[in-house]
């Protein structure tokens, strides 16, 4: 099976200037999809084009991750998990942009991650800049903490990131780290935070947060007014939740107390917030 390759081109090769990858899974690390919502966000915002996917069939057990079926004109099609390759460039800023947006695997993790290399090495890849996101002691009507973490010492020191000291289970954001440290590629690791009373709302707070993070982080200019009104629309909603419970309101109030009276959270204390939460999933 090594000598397969499972990486598909679906258009031609498209002519990228020292490109930066972006990537995010939905699944284990990706709470309220605010990973994978920022990392579409980026790519249809920037206008970024589909060329290459990975075969779904090695990697994913398809009675735990069901493909869709879905009507088009009538005619009935089969959507597979995808984990799709797009590219933007960008002929105003130094470097152009890879976004990888995928589905977190159930099989052959270290080949799937080969394959991700494989992109790397074709393009001269010199950095991946991966999303993720976690249920936190956060509050929804603050602003979302984003919690970044590098995998090199001069990386870290470059872009003033706090080192990754993580030990635990983890996910394919970890394996795929753990992958570009062999290789010799620099990552770095972003976070975005979600509150622990609804964990499982879909969060354009939280992703609005990962964007903003991404072009302060790659110094990249890109639109997040539909971001930004669906954050609103987020956060009026779950005010509205939260007034009908007395105990839920209590509990909010606190937060918003302590968030008030405390400076935002220090990357040590977050960093242990991030390590608990992997270790619980």
């Amino acid at each position: 099976m090594d000598g397969v390759e499972y990486l598909h081109w679906t258009a031609e090769r498209p002519e990228l200037r020292d490109p930066i990858m972006i990537a995010a899974f939905e699944g284990w690390g990706d709470a309220g999809d605010a990973a994978t919502t920022a990392a579409r966000h980026v790519r249809d915002r920037l206008g970024g084009e589909t060329f290459a996917e990975i075969d779904p069939e090695p990697f994913y057990d398809f009675a735990t991750t069901r493909p869709f079926v879905r009507l088009d004109d009538g005619e009935r099609h089969i959507d597979w998990p995808a984990n799709e390759f797009a590219a933007i460039q960008l002929p105003k800023a130094k470097r152009d942009l890879l976004i990888l947006v995928g589905i977190e695997p159930q099989l052959r993790w270290r080949t799937f991650t080969r394959e991700i290399v494989s992109m790397i090495d074709e393009f001269d890849v010199k950095l991946v800049v991966s999303l993720g996101a976690l249920i936190a002691d956060v509050v929804h009507s603050r602003p979302a903490t984003v919690y970044s973490s590098g995998y090199d010492a001069e990386l870290n020191e470059r872009l003033d990131l706090e080192p990754s000291t993580y030990e635990g289970p983890t996910g394919i954001v970890g394996v795929l780290h753990d992958a570009l440290r062999v290789h010799g590629t620099g990552s770095v690791s972003l976070w975005g935070t979600i509150p622990g009373y609804v964990p499982n709302a879909t969060s354009p707070k939280a992703a609005l947060a990962l964007v903003e993070r991404v072009s302060q982080l790659l110094d990249l200019s890109i639109p997040t007014t539909a971001l930004e009104i669906g954050a609103a629309a987020y956060e009026r909603q779950i005010s509205e939740l939260v007034d009908d419970n007395d105990e839920t309101r209590a509990y909010v109030a606190q937060l918003e107390e302590t968030y008030d009276s405390m400076r935002p959270e220090s990357g040590a204390a977050l960093i242990e917030e991030l390590e608990e939460y992997l270790r619980d999933r």
